[in-house]
């Protein structure tokens, strides 16, 4: 739980970073996976020679990942355009509610009563961070920003379920998390190419954002949360990840001038509370066993 926290912590910067790089949506998102490249792949190799080769299960499931996490990554860039860092990323973490219904009826994973009784307090805490309940709220458009945020939290969704699924390997957090990166990376490519909006040549101001975007972001961040995806129930996570959103919208205010109201603010007292609820009562894991090595 402590890895999830510090984790979402490090991704909370995620947006902010992003803004203040001001490059487009495909191109920030594209950069981001490429930058954090290198340092996964090492600690991958290291994997590889000490542990062998992925399964072909664990690779299918990492390219999965990685095709959810290019959707998520350029809708929620393009969520920051109009509503901000904050409120984008709040509307991001509505996934708290899909992916533990998700995970009930693909995986026929039970939710906890604790995480069960979160769900509606994290979901009000998330509805009044956006805004809806106010006129005139902060952002370009929106409208248009909550239609972003909603098809982020989809794709969000499907990646935390593929790459929860394809860390089954407890010893090898490094291997899923680089091959994700990777098949993201070529993702937001083709959506930028597409789209007409990826800038191949940045400038060395924003090259030097989106660089401390991929290693506080995407390795750092990513690396803690995905060794604790596979070890906490999948509803939980998802709850504990809301972390993030109130994180961001305390930094955003504070680094780049972005000013929630005292609605917003109350879903962030919603949003903790709804994280205290999910883990009182909650009973200890029997640990996982240690996998067997190959003969």
């Amino acid at each position: 739980m402590l890895a999830v926290l510090v984790g979402a912590v490090a991704i909370a910067f995620s947006g902010i970073l992003f803004r203040l790089s001001h490059v487009s949506a495909s191109t920030g998102a594209f950069y981001r996976c490429v930058f954090a490249l290198p340092p996964l792949w090492v600690l991958a190799q290291l994997e590889t020679r000490r542990f062998g080769r992925q399964t072909r299960r664990a690779v299918t499931l990492a390219w999965v990942a990685g095709a959810f996490f290019a959707a998520d990554l350029v809708l929620w860039h393009n969520g920051i355009e109009q509503v901000g860092a904050g409120l984008a990323t709040v509307l991001g973490n509505t996934q708290v509610v899909m992916v533990g219904l998700l995970a009930w009826a693909i995986l026929a994973e039970r939710p906890h009563r604790s995480s069960l009784t979160a769900i509606p307090i994290v979901g009000l805490g998330v509805l009044l961070i956006s805004g809806v309940f106010e006129s005139g709220a902060y952002g370009k458009n929106p409208g248009l920003g909550v239609l972003y945020g909603i098809t982020t939290a989809i794709a969000y969704s499907g990646f935390l379920l593929a790459l929860r699924e394809g860390s089954r390997d407890l010893r090898r957090p490094a291997g899923p998390l680089f091959t994700a990166t990777f098949a993201s990376a070529i993702g937001c490519a083709a959506i930028g190419a597409v789209v007409g909006d990826l800038d191949l040549t940045p400038s060395w101001a924003a090259i030097g954002w989106l660089i401390l975007l991929a290693l506080s972001s995407q390795v750092l961040g990513w690396l803690l949360i995905s060794t604790s995806l596979p070890r906490l129930p999948a509803v939980t996570t998802s709850i504990l990840l809301t972390f993030q959103p109130v994180c961001s919208v305390i930094f955003a205010a504070l680094i780049v001038n972005e000013s929630p109201s005292w609605l917003q603010l109350a879903g962030a007292g919603c949003i903790l509370l709804g994280l205290v609820t999910a883990t009182i009562g909650r009973r200890e894991a029997a640990p996982a066993p240690e996998p067997e090595l190959a003969g």
